[in-house]
């Protein structure tokens, strides 16, 4: 049960960062709010890692590059298109629509070979689609021949892109979760500053946004990393990842507490893809790729 709770307070953490992403990105862009993230988180995560995990830090060092990459894909990149799809589109549908991420890393894993699958994956997958499309088309399927969806939408699903490659590359680093994390950021940090300053820093201009910002960095940014790794040892993979789907049960919910109900349709959506990802969790063979890694 201890396990349990830490993992609901996790993924709790991080639905909180899709309702108060979208109130922040209203007066910081997503380039200067993901910097703000990082650069207060990057010591914090820094500390955790030595006092928990006290790594290694010169075989650490040598995975540089491989850290580096999984940093400006999964730390910077993910963030950004996140952050930039909540400019047009609500929390609700993002985090419906990332809630196909485990479906889509599970598939990726198979074509590319690291994984096997049942009937049962390729049905999760389609009926988790079927949700998704459901959301961004708001119904209307004919708007995909069209080509008429919403720009955050389809920035949510390059998010959902980025965030597939960044943990099957994540498989293969062999390095303690927190110390990873904790580098990542580091490096993403001094890759972003000197594109952040020069485009010009967003200072959060009231108390809400600066509340906003401090949240994203304790919560989203610490706290779930904290409570997801001192989680996963002691579950399944499997339970860590349908645990995912969480996310998006609770980002509905707090907007609704907030006054922003969801949709009939985004409701259906919503239980289509959990259900599509619980089909297809069910159904990995015995290759099938860790879903231990998860960061929003």
């Amino acid at each position: 049960m201890p396990a349990l709770a830490l993992l609901v307070l996790a993924t709790l953490f991080w639905a909180g960062n899709y309702v108060v992403g979208e109130r922040v990105v209203s007066t910081v862009d997503p380039l200067s709010l993901t910097w703000w993230r990082w650069v207060l988180s990057v010591v914090p995560l820094l500390v955790l890692a030595q006092v928990v995990e006290r790594p290694d830090w010169s075989a650490v060092a040598r995975r540089w590059r491989v850290l580096l990459l999984m940093g400006l894909i999964g730390v910077a990149g993910y963030p950004l298109l996140l952050y930039a799809a909540l400019v047009h589109t609500t929390a609700a549908s993002a985090s419906i629509i990332n809630a196909i991420n485990p479906v889509v890393i599970v598939v990726a894993a198979v074509l590319l070979g690291q994984a096997t699958a049942t009937w049962r994956t390729w049905m999760g997958l389609a009926l988790a689609l079927v949700g998704v499309l459901l959301v961004i088309t708001q119904g209307e399927l004919a708007h995909l021949l069209a080509l008429r969806l919403n720009t955050g939408d389809l920035l949510m699903i390059l998010a959902v892109l980025a965030w597939t490659a960044y943990t099957l590359i994540g498989r293969r680093v062999g390095i303690p979760p927190l110390t990873s994390t904790a580098v990542q950021v580091l490096l993403t940090v001094l890759v972003l500053t000197p594109f952040t300053l020069a485009s010009g820093v967003d200072v959060p201009q009231d108390p809400p946004s600066w509340v906003g910002v401090v949240y994203i960095v304790l919560g989203p940014s610490i706290g779930s990393y904290v409570c997801w790794n001192l989680a996963v040892p002691k579950v399944s993979a499997t339970v860590s990842g349908v645990s995912m789907n969480l996310v998006a049960v609770f980002t509905l919910a707090i907007a609704a507490v907030m006054g922003q109900w969801p949709t009939t349709l985004q409701l259906v959506g919503a239980a289509l893809v959990m259900g599509g990802t619980l089909l297809t969790l069910r159904g990995r063979g015995g290759r099938g790729p860790s879903l231990r890694s998860r960061a929003v």
